[in-house]
Parts: structure tokens; C-alpha cells; sequence
């Protein structure tokens, strides 16, 4: 039997099993992650929508929150649904096609979005640091341009992760413990070396997202430091709490991708499974779904111009046919 087991093969299909070890409480867990969808879902379409409406909003800032916008979008719609099919109605059955594909635009939209938050982080550093040159600076062609460059790097350096995983011969355990398809996690059911594997996803990370953090890092540490220089309390203050969300959302965001990498290389049996598949779902729903309110509530242009959206295509001065109560209260 043990050699059955260990032969080698290209396995038809692939079995996600949720969150290994809290099989029995999927329904519940489900719950958060069905709300957390459904408002990133619809958060992210309606700044999307008031981006591309509004004129007024085609500026450096907002192209790129649109573009993360869309990042966003596709990372919590690539995994979640599926997510929600495994806990709701056990159906984990995944062609290994879907599945080498689910890891592409997984790790695809990842390394996108990184690329989109050092842009913004630049676009922050030139408004505040050097705002003379803003305009000059960032055009509408150089703005596409770092899009463009932002999908054609996330393309080229996730592209080898499905030739290495095509490589592989399988064993005939083809159960994956996780909620969606991820590099190593398919990796590792191999009967051959993974070494290759392991070596580039790793190389990839540090030469990647990690200089993208230190990018980021520097970028808001010049700003912080010209926000200090300011004259006005209230100026600083509000310059504060403006890059403090910033900053909250990129630790959401890289915080549990880095823990759940390193974790699947080097956590071994310290951490549990369950932990660190738990960690690794909430990265694609969570900061998809707060994007939205730190980069869209609380920004007042925005705020408005969706209240204006909303007063344009429902007044609050008409009222409902056959009703006394007013459209929108």
C-alpha cells in the first residue's frame, strides 16, 4: 500500500478541506466571512463606480486607489466564493487546471497590489514632501505607465510558479489542508523535489513585496518627518491620522501574507494548521473590505461625491410612490 501511495502521477483533481482541524465549526466561521465579502464586494464597487463617474476624481491619489481597488476585487473574488462552497456545502473537489490557476492570480493580484501600495505611498511622499511638483510629476501617462509596470512585474514573477508546479509529480495523496490553492501548499504534495519551489517563492518575496515594504517605509518616514515640520497642531494632526490609517491598512495587508509564507517554510509543527490557514483566509477578505472605509469614508472628497451619486440617482426630496417615507433617509 505504501507503494501505491507514493507513485507518481498527475492527480485529475485536488481536495481543499477548509480549515483543517475546525471542520465542525465551519457554518459558524463561514458567517464572518460571507459578511466581510459582501462588504468588501460592494465597498470596492461603489468606490470603483464613484471613481470612474466623477471627473473631478481622475487624480493621481484616486487612479491608484482605483487600481487597488480592483486588486482588491479580485483578490477576495479568486478565493472567498470557493471558500464559502467548501464551508457551506463540503464541496473541496478542484481540478489541478483551477487550482494552478487560482494560485496565479492568488499570488498575482498579491504582488500587484504591493506594487499599487508603494505607488501611493509615493504619490503621498511628492503631495505632502514636495507638492510644487506634484502635478508635474505625476501625469496621467506616468500614472499608467507605474499601473502597467505594476501588472507586467506581478505577471513575470509569478508566471515560473506555474511551470514549477507542472513540473512536479504528485504522490497520490492529493488532500491540500487549506481553504484555497496556494504555491507551497500544493507544493508539498509532491513526491519529488521541492527545492526549486521553495528557493524562488522565497527569492520572489524578499525581492519583491520585502522591497516593497522598505520602499513604503522610507516613503512614510519622510513624510512623517515633514509632517512634524508642520506649523499648524491641526494641520499635523489631521496629516496624522490620515497616513496612521495608511499605515494601519499596509500592516493588515502584509502582516498575515508574511506570517502564513514564512510559516509554510520555516513554522514546521510550532504553529497550528488551523492558525495559520485562519490567518491566511482572513488576509483576502479583511483588508479588501477595509480598504474601502479608510481609503473611501474617511477621504471627504470621496465622501461627498458618493452622496452626491446617491442624491442623483435617489433625491431625498422624492418620495416613494405609494408611500409617505422619502426614498433615502
Amino acid at each position: 500500500m505504501a507503494d501505491v501511495n507514493h507513485t507518481a502521477f498527475r492527480p485529475g483533481t485536488f481536495l481543499l478541506v477548509g480549515i483543517p482541524g475546525l471542520e465542525k465549526f465551519h457554518l459558524w466561521i463561514s458567517l464572518p466571512f460571507f459578511s466581510m465579502y459582501i462588504f468588501a464586494l460592494l465597498g470596492n464597487l461603489v468606490l470603483l463606480f464613484t471613481i470612474v463617474r466623477e471627473q473631478s476624481l481622475h487624480k493621481p491619489m484616486y487612479l491608484f486607489l482605483s487600481a487597488l481597488t480592483v486588486a482588491d476585487l479580485l483578490l477576495s473574488t479568486t478565493t472567498v466564493p470557493r471558500m464559502l462552497a467548501i464551508f457551506w456545502f463540503r464541496v473541496g473537489d478542484i481540478s489541478f487546471g483551477a487550482c494552478i490557476a487560482q494560485v496565479f492570480l492568488v499570488h498575482f493580484v498579491f504582488a500587484a497590489e504591493s506594487a499599487i501600495l508603494v505607488a501611493m505611498a509615493f504619490d503621498r511622499y511628492v503631495a505632502i514632501c514636495n507638492p510644487l511638483r506634484y502635478v508635474t510629476l505625476l501625469t496621467h501617462s506616468v500614472i499608467w505607465r507605474i499601473e502597467l509596470a505594476a501588472v507586467v512585474r506581478s505577471f513575470c514573477i509569478v508566471l515560473p510558479f506555474v511551470f514549477l508546479l507542472q513540473r512536479l509529480s504528485y504522490c497520490r495523496n492529493r488532500v491540500i489542508p487549506h481553504s484555497y490553492c496556494e504555491h507551497m501548499g500544493v507544493a508539498r504534495l509532491a513526491c519529488t523535489s521541492i527545492k526549486v519551489n521553495v528557493v524562488y517563492g522565497l527569492t520572489v518575496v524578499l525581492l519583491s513585496a520585502g522591497i516593497d515594504v522598505v520602499f513604503i517605509a522610507v516613503s512614510y518616514g519622510l513624510i512623517l518627518r515633514a509632517v512634524f515640520q508642520l506649523p499648524s497642531a491641526g494641520a499635523r494632526r489631521k496629516a496624522m491620522s490620515t497616513c496612521g490609517s495608511h499605515l494601519c491598512i499596509i500592516l493588515l495587508f502584509y502582516t498575515p501574507a508574511f506570517f502564513s509564507f514564512f510559516t509554510h517554510r520555516f513554522g514546521g509543527h510550532s504553529i497550528p494548521r488551523h492558525v495559520h490557514i485562519l490567518l491566511a483566509c482572513l488576509y483576502v477578505v479583511v483588508p479588501p473590505m477595509l480598504n474601502p472605509v479608510i481609503y473611501g469614508v474617511n477621504n471627504k472628497k470621496i465622501r461627498e461625491t458618493v452622496m452626491e451619486v446617491l442624491d442623483h440617482l435617489c433625491p431625498s426630496k422624492t418620495l416613494v410612490p405609494g408611500s409617505t417615507a422619502c426614498c433615502r433617509l
